[in-house]
């Protein structure tokens, strides 16, 4: 697959669903998203039985960043979920890092892989949705070519919380 000087890019296998689940989860913990009480009531095996059956179905494709042969993060990506989108568009699910890995180049490497998955699967157009409190990842994606588009601002539901998230798109080519 993809690889970067420091970070091995590859299909995520079943295996590898708990280091996934846990990255996500203290990931998302870090941002302020879910808070402690919030991470209890998702459960590990639930947290994981989540990434098995999406691993498994490919729904979304899933990929992950090894470094020294521990993963250290992963991509989510697939077609765009948005109603009325063209299958040409597609969409980044969830993309995460362990804390330590963070602006060290594990990002951008997942993110090529996503952007080659993609382009593979005949997507010309690509869309991320990000919650309007995390800074970081507004700016690691505008800093990739993604433009914010103001009209999407929405809030949903998530693990038990309600955040406000906008989506953010870009060409592939």
């Amino acid at each position: 697959m993809s690889s970067n000087p420091h970070y091995e890019i590859r299909l995520a296998t079943l295996r590898d669903a708990k280091a996934i689940a846990d990255i996500h989860a203290s990931a998302s913990a870090g941002l302020g998203i879910l808070t402690s009480d919030r991470l209890v009531t998702l459960t590990p095996d639930k947290r994981q039985a989540h990434w098995r059956e999406a691993i498994e179905y490919s729904e979304p494709q899933v990929m992950v960043a090894l470094d020294a042969g521990q993963i250290v993060g992963f991509v989510g990506f697939d077609r765009s979920r948005d109603a009325g989108t063209p299958p040409t568009t597609g969409e980044i699910w969830a993309l995460y890092l362990a804390p330590m890995h963070q602006a060290k180049g594990a990002g951008l490497a997942l993110w090529d892989a996503a952007r080659e998955g993609l382009l593979e699967e005949g997507c010309t157009q690509v869309t991320v949705w990000l919650p309007l409190a995390n800074e970081r990842a507004l700016r690691f994606f505008e800093l990739a070519g993604f433009k914010r588009q103001m009209n999407s601002i929405r809030t949903v539901p998530f693990g038990g919380v309600r955040i406000e998230e906008m989506r953010l798109k870009r060409a592939l080519s």
